[in-house]
């Protein structure tokens, strides 16, 4: 495994609160993020990143080692914490996150970030979670009533790594079906995730899938895909709408069928490595 390694130059500011939740079932709470940036005061692009976890389980230390080796190539990056599915069902945790980026805008003076050049990541349930904070870009259904909403939600780039596009596509929408069955009536995390199964809940399962949001005010999107067919359902899709709205994007093919692949060297520095290229290239210094 990748672990964490702060490299020489770049400081550490962590458990920062960003929200409070004053009713959760765990109480008055809050969410925290870390932040890594260079220790030279100048301001750079942020990057939010997202954990995965099949919106159920994981937390922001998983980001920590990306996060870590991000920061010293020039960006602020901010490993966030979000309602999980125990906690809260759909739409919790993406208005956690459009929080997320509001307070980043809000806080910039403090941690030295550019405002117009705020990206967003996220590895599997997260690389979903960050696809829909990025596609819906301008969409007052998906803001959600979080604080600083003086500020903006929008994000100028996105990094999925092996995160979904849609929910309802006929074969997730099977899939889940047999899963029900097989546990007998039970929901899987998906399905408990989206408050119930898609014929009982179409508008749930349809507001969370980022292909349906695609806008001419969507962000640039870099796809790092495993070669497990799930995740890059819907990827062609997408790119055909972003391309309608000349808004770029790329793909990166990681050659092996292991899901969490970010999380593990090798493939960890290429991740690293095509992150970094396509921020560069999307956010470019002004």
């Amino acid at each position: 495994m990748a672990l964490p390694i702060l490299p020489l130059g770049v400081i550490a500011y962590e458990n920062i609160p960003y929200t409070v939740i004053p009713d959760s079932p765990y109480g008055h709470r809050e969410l925290l993020v870390n932040i890594y940036r260079k220790n030279d005061g100048k301001k750079y692009p942020a990057l939010l990143m997202v954990h995965g976890g099949a919106w159920s389980s994981g937390d922001r230390s998983m980001q920590i080692p990306m996060a870590q080796q991000i920061a010293a190539h020039g960006y602020v990056t901010i490993p966030v914490e979000y309602r999980l599915s125990p906690e809260a069902p759909y739409p919790a945790a993406l208005h956690d996150l459009k929080t997320a980026v509001r307070w980043a805008r809000a806080h910039a003076e403090e941690y030295g970030i550019d405002t117009t050049r705020i990206s967003i990541s996220g590895c599997s349930a997260g690389g979903h979670l960050a696809s829909l904070v990025g596609m819906t870009n301008g969409s007052a259904r998906h803001e959600g009533t979080g604080q600083y909403r003086e500020h903006s939600s929008d994000v100028q780039a996105v990094v999925d790594m092996d995160g979904v596009l849609t929910f309802v596509n006929q074969e997730n929408i099977d899939e889940t079906n047999e899963n029900i069955r097989k546990l007998n009536g039970e929901l899987p995390k998906n399905a408990i995730w989206l408050q119930g199964r898609y014929e009982d809940h179409k508008k749930i399962w349809e507001e969370a899938s980022p292909l349906l949001w695609v806008t001419e005010k969507s962000a640039p999107i870099c796809f790092i895909n495993s070669l497990n067919p799930r995740y890059h359902t819907g990827r062609n899709e997408m790119i055909e709408k972003l391309n309608a709205y000349h808004i770029y994007s790329e793909i990166h093919q990681i050659e092996e069928l292991l899901h969490p692949f970010w999380l593990f060297h090798p493939w960890f520095n290429d991740v690293v490595l095509y992150t970094i290229n396509f921020l560069d290239k999307t956010l470019p210094e002004k």
